[in-house]
């Protein structure tokens, strides 16, 4: 009778490893790597450029598996609702995926979504997630949903790694809002 206990337990353990993102996020303390991505604003293209961001303030880079699909809608509108939170502690939000990039212009700018009151930038192949170990291991073509928040001087201050959309803004805006006391 244990045995199949054991191996109950063994699925269980299995199922649950295959289905967590990956925690290879970098570290807090870490340097966060400097990108430019192509990006859209309110359906406008433009090149984001971190190390620009940075010198107006904290950055939230967040990334996400691709537009257009139910947890990154989500996200997004949940990072649109507050974003002059983040506004009045001078950070910038920027979306990155790899995922769905021929839809981010519509997607930055439709209401339900990013209602163009924040960046979102291709990552096509997952480079930018592959520097920052944040990389969907199911589908490594695309990022996971892991947000950074980093320091004007380039140090990642606060990660929040997880498929569940639900905490990363929460999260974010807490460290944002502890690095200016």
């Amino acid at each position: 009778m244990r045995t199949p206990l054991k191996l109950v337990a063994i699925a269980i353990i299995g199922v649950v490893a295959f289905a967590s993102p990956s925690l290879a996020a970098l570290k807090v303390g870490a340097q966060a790597p400097d990108f430019s991505a192509p990006a859209y604003l309110a359906g406008k293209p433009f090149t984001f450029a971190l190390a620009d961001a940075l010198e107006k303030g904290p950055v939230v880079v967040y990334f996400f598996p691709a537009a257009h699909t139910p947890g990154c809608n989500l996200e997004a509108a949940l990072f649109s609702k507050a974003i002059d939170e983040f506004k009045a502690q001078h950070a910038t939000v920027i979306g990155v995926t790899a995922g769905n990039i021929d839809q981010l212009a519509a997607f930055s700018n439709e209401t339900e979504h990013c209602g163009g009151k924040f960046a979102v930038a291709a990552d096509p192949g997952a480079k930018i997630a592959r520097q920052y170990d944040a990389v969907l291991d199911k589908k490594p073509e695309w990022s996971n949903r892991t947000s950074y928040v980093i320091a004007p001087d380039g140090k990642i201050v606060h990660v929040h790694s997880d498929l569940n959309p639900n905490l990363h803004v929460r999260e974010t805006l807490d460290a944002v809002k502890a690095l200016a006391k």
